[in-house]
């Protein structure tokens, strides 16, 4: 009897589970439970779809979550247990107990966006493997054979349609050339020359066409040169519709201005507006009793300052001086003062202050570099210009006897530069004896050194210290044919 030969089976290949991210899911979950209005407000520029939650139990969740956000109803562990349970659905999400436990992590809502591109990237990876099993199990199919064509069309159609998964509502290529046209042809009807908002300084508006929507720009310098002071003399400008001065700006009706400041307190801001705009030195309150100010005297700055307080009733402005923000959270509050209060300028008052959780643990310039691309973004995502400020480092000083900075000296991360589609370098020559100009204790130069849309060059401005306010250099010029 021939012996008997075995035979050779291939092993089952082992099952494999679809990735995906059972704590990146939760995370979110946990996040909208605790503060929905938020965490929704978070994932809104990421397009979260129901589809992106792998455990059904956790799609259950999140599609009767948002139903309720979007009722305008309260969101919490108890109104969506009873809200699946209504629908039948309570057990398939697991029961009270897995809804309760999404809520005792130790959650932080800044994080939500970062878990959310965690999410996006698991479903696209799903949607690969679907998309590549599909097309070898046509392969595989006999009727298939000689249609090789077609299958590798329709494969290659589905792998390109993932490519768009988050593109909805793009304009086509016809629509976006007809919205440039049509600005291209308002633009020689513009009498003012401006693409933007105006600064409320001519000459500056003259060289930069205005705070144009979607860009960054960056106004950077050395500590205590007045950045803070100018750049809140330009949102004033955009706020009131006139400038510190009380004379009206070039398209001067008055704008939503958001401003976060990292550094100075709400307080300290208005103090500053009111004392800029009434011409009232803030060390003349300190001191009017101690130096024996008269009555009469008090009186006049008294009018002065409720007349400035009157002037800043109607200005449109929206300060938020919570410190050590993370640029996740800061893109979440802008978006909310977009939406509530349609805001047409953010300023950031600075940038080095701004923490990215998701780059903290690289190293502070990939941090920087980070927060850099993000305000970029909202700026892109919101369609106004973002008005930045930055330090400059110590190199500028230790250089040469001009101190005069340069686009390297932006500190920390040299992606401020490349994300920036405006930047100005703001010196005063006075701090530094010796310098061209160091006899003027007024100037004030502001070096447009990177302008991606138009020209460079330096635009000088006064500066008067103890109002905190910059003014034009000259008050009128004579048209320069190469302006217009």
């Amino acid at each position: 009897m021939p012996p008997v030969r075995k035979r050779n089976y291939d092993p089952e290949p082992p099952v494999r589970v679809p990735p995906y991210s059972v704590e990146a899911e939760a995370a979110i979950l946990g996040a909208i439970l605790l503060d929905a209005p938020r965490t929704f407000e978070y994932l809104a520029s990421r397009r979260v779809d129901p589809a992106w939650f792998w455990v059904p139990g956790h799609r259950l969740v999140y599609e009767k979550a948002a139903e309720l956000n979007n009722a305008g109803k309260p969101v919490d562990a108890v109104t969506v247990a009873e809200a699946l349970e209504k629908a039948g659905d309570l057990e398939k999400a697991g029961g009270v107990p897995a809804i309760e436990k999404l809520t005792m992590g130790n959650l932080v809502l800044a994080h939500t966006e970062y878990y959310a591109d965690i999410l996006r990237e698991k479903f696209l990876r799903r949607r690969i493997i679907e998309t590549a099993e599909e097309a070898a199990s046509r392969c595989y199919a006999t009727e298939a054979e000689g249609d090789i064509a077609t299958i590798l069309g329709q494969s290659q159609e589905r792998m390109l349609a993932i490519t768009g998964e988050d593109e909805n509502g793009r304009p086509d290529w016809n629509a976006s050339l007809r919205t440039t046209f049509d600005r291209i042809n308002a633009l020689y009807k513009n009498e003012s020359g401006l693409t933007g908002l105006s600064t409320g300084f001519k000459d500056l508006d003259r060289t930069i066409q205005g705070l144009r929507p979607s860009e960054m720009i960056v106004l950077a310098a050395r500590p205590s040169m007045g950045k803070t002071s100018l750049a809140m003399n330009i949102c004033t400008a955009v706020a009131l519709g006139a400038d510190c001065t009380g004379r009206p700006v070039t398209g001067g009706e008055p704008k939503g201005v958001a401003i976060f400041s990292c550094e100075m307190s709400t307080d300290a801001l208005v103090t500053r507006m009111l004392c800029s705009m009434a011409g009232v030195p803030y060390f003349n309150i300190v001191r009017a009793n101690k130096f024996g100010v008269s009555e009469e005297e008090k009186a006049r700055q008294t009018r002065q300052l409720s007349k400035a307080a009157s002037a800043l009733m109607n200005a449109k402005f929206y300060v938020d001086d919570t410190g050590g923000l993370d640029i996740s959270d800061l893109r979440a509050r802008a978006r909310r003062m977009k939406k509530r209060y349609d805001v047409q300028l953010v300023m950031i008052d600075y940038l080095q202050l701004l923490n990215c959780a998701a780059g903290a643990s690289e190293g502070r310039q990939l941090e920087t570099t980070k927060i850099s691309a993000g305000i970029k973004a909202m700026a892109k995502e919101l369609n106004v210009p973002v008005l930045v400020l930055s330090q400059l480092s110590r190199g500028v000083e230790q250089r040469d006897r001009e101190a005069k900075p340069r686009l390297s000296d932006l500190r920390d991360s040299g992606s401020i530069e490349q994300d920036a589609d405006v930047v100005m370098l703001l010196r005063r020559p006075c701090k530094y004896p010796g310098s061209a100009g160091s006899d003027q204790p007024n100037l004030a130069i502001v070096d447009v050194a990177k302008n991606r849309n138009g020209r460079v060059g330096e635009v000088k401005l006064t500066f008067i210290d103890e109002l905190t306010q910059f003014t034009d250099a000259t008050d009128e010029r004579e048209e320069d044919p190469a302006d217009l």
